[in-house]
């Protein structure tokens, strides 16, 4: 999804409606948590496990949200077509894991049955949510998608998509090698695998012959080193190395060196 920089996530997350399917769970953040939102999930047949928003007072367990009077940004036939009511399930948990902020979390979901989702279950789950956040660090750090370096709106939104092309092929040679030798997809390296990759690229390029041969070596690679199962470690939003101490290049290279000569003289 690739839009303007003032726009919000949650407009945008409308477009997961027609990418997701009937019978998957969507986990999401407390931003995504509103009435309008979940309401076009479920009617899709999508359940919904999201951080409550805190703006929202609510009790725990079965609980009904009456649909809003202010339609706000949705569209008025969309609006009046969803159903005036939601019947959700509020659940509370504290986490207190060293290392992590000891904090009360609420979450809502569609998964109503206590019995089949238990509370345990749905802790469990939306601690997953955490993942997300170190796959962006992935795109972000790994791939070098920090800081786009065209100039253009349309060259931006190649890079980006191109990015992203990139980022879906790492992920499916993990998902391809996880299940051929049978080892669960996240205890695989998403930079270990690039790494590898680059590593395998020249006997790719040597023999087309050997591709088949080499393509097989490569997921045993990827499978055999797999990465320490650790829930519980901490994954702090932390810059590991100091920048360099210099200044900011706020204008064209040309002007900065007239600038600093005349500055010498």
């Amino acid at each position: 999804m690739v839009s303007s920089w003032k726009a919000h996530e949650a407009p945008l997350t409308r477009q997961l409606v027609g990418w997701v399917r009937k019978g998957e769970v969507l986990l999401a953040d407390r931003a995504f948590s509103n009435w309008g939102l979940i309401s076009l999930f479920q009617r899709k047949g999508v359940d919904v496990v999201m951080r409550l928003h805190q703006a929202r007072k609510t009790g725990t367990g079965r609980v009904c949200w009456r649909k809003p009077q202010r339609q706000g940004p949705w569209e008025k036939d969309l609006w009046d077509e969803l159903p005036e009511s939601l019947e959700l399930r509020v659940v509370r948990f504290r986490v207190e894991i060293p290392g992590f902020r000891t904090e009360h979390i609420a979450v809502v979901t569609t998964l109503l049955d206590e019995e089949k989702y238990p509370d345990s279950a749905i802790a469990g789950l939306f601690r997953l949510r955490w993942q997300v956040e170190l796959n962006f660090r992935d795109i972000k750090t790994t791939l070098g998608l920090d800081v786009l370096r065209t100039q253009t709106p349309a060259m931006i939104e190649k890079e980006i998509h191109l990015q992203a092309i990139a980022y879906n092929l790492v992920r499916l040679l993990m998902l391809q090698a996880a299940r051929q030798h049978d080892v669960p997809p996240s205890r695989l390296s998403f930079k270990g695998t690039v790494s590898t990759l680059r590593a395998f690229a020249p006997l790719f390029a040597a023999s087309a012959r050997l591709a088949a041969q080499c393509y097989e070596d490569l997921l045993l690679a990827l499978a055999a080193d797999p990465v320490p199962l650790r829930p519980d470690r901490s994954e702090p939003r932390a810059v590991k190395r100091r920048p360099k101490v210099y200044q900011l290049l706020t204008r064209p290279r040309r002007q900065m060196r007239v600038s600093k000569s005349r500055r010498q003289k």
